[in-house]
């Protein structure tokens, strides 16, 4: 069995110098009285040490998870961006490209509230028309076709020059817009989509259809549009569309001469953007890729390509490379 611990408490009666020897009772009373000294001061220095631990433990706690939070961060992945705005200088008439206020997104939501109907566009297709265009406007954008989304391009595009060429009369009977520089013509178109082939043939083996053949207007190729109004010709294009004629059947009107006729537009500029739609069907995606060429794709979503086409290049060939496929 351990000694037994004397319960400790403190002399009431101080300690009086005696000469007498000191009893083995007394020593003993001392020696408990130094050890419930001791024992106090220990806890007491446990109790302070104890809230200073803690709150060092904490502050460890709260740096690494600061630290794993930073790593994370930094080693994420970038979000996607749209693409920057295009560095390059535009010729006259062509306005000098700025940026269109931020509200345009508001402006969008509101306009397409007032066309229930306007579906000819993906979300994601008219997303990358619209960031196309807020990068360049003010410019000059010419649209093969005429449809509502293409009519608030034209809205965001005030202080540029927007023209619509649409076959259709029933497309044409739609409300006028309110713009002072967009403008609707009323154009004809000869081949019929059954002939793609034929006219495919003819653009590559007639020397009338290189891009150095001289003016659209004089042309003796059978691709290209002689009878657009005087300033398609005249007039530098920073974006075209072609998103018509229909050609949505043989007999109907096929997007050839107008696919053509953008690639030459293009070249006479300085930085064009072209873009193509319903590129899923044979005729749009043949076209594209003889005149406007796989190396010029510089993005696309859905059924619609985005080609950019650098102009006033001294080449007989709209493609630097041969294109893959049999005639």
């Amino acid at each position: 069995m351990p000694p037994e611990v004397p319960y400790c408490r403190s002399l009431v009666t101080p300690l009086v110098r005696s000469s007498s020897p000191i009893s083995p009772e007394a020593i003993q009373l001392l020696s408990s009285q130094k050890y419930c000294q001791r024992t106090k001061k220990m806890n007491f220095t446990k109790k302070k040490t104890i809230p200073f631990l803690l709150i060092i433990l904490a502050i460890i706690s709260i740096l690494r998870l600061l630290r794993i939070t930073v790593t994370s961060y930094s080693s994420s992945p970038p979000l996607p961006t749209f693409p920057p705005p295009l560095q390059e200088t535009h010729s006259s008439p062509s306005p000098a490209c700025t940026q269109v206020p931020s509200h345009a997104s508001e402006s969008k939501i509101k306009f397409l509230r007032t066309f229930p109907n306007a579906s000819v566009l993906t979300e994601k297709e008219f997303q990358l028309l619209f960031n196309l265009v807020i990068h360049k406007a003010p410019c000059n954008i010419l649209i093969f076709g005429l449809e509502s989304e293409y009519l608030f391009l034209s809205s965001i595009n005030a202080g540029g020059t927007t023209i619509f060429l649409e076959d259709d009369p029933e497309k044409l009977n739609v409300t006028k817009p309110k713009f002072n520089t967009t403008r609707i013509y009323k154009v004809e178109y000869e081949a019929p989509a059954k002939e793609a082939y034929k006219l495919l043939k003819h653009g590559r083996k007639n020397q009338a259809c290189a891009t150095s053949s001289g003016e659209l207007q004089a042309s003796k190729c059978r691709l290209a549009l002689r009878n657009l109004p005087q300033e398609v010709y005249e007039l530098t294009w920073d974006i075209v569309v072609v998103d018509g004629p229909s050609g949505n059947s043989p007999e109907a009107p096929g997007r050839m001469a107008a696919i053509y006729t953008a690639a030459v537009i293009a070249r006479n500029g300085n930085m064009t953007d072209v873009v193509v739609h319903d590129v899923d069907r044979m005729i749009e995606k043949w076209f594209s890729w003889e005149f406007l060429c796989d190396e010029n794709l510089v993005s696309s979503k859905g059924k619609l390509w985005n080609f950019r086409i650098r102009g006033r290049l001294n080449s007989t060939k709209f493609c630097p490379s041969e294109t893959v496929m049999l005639v």
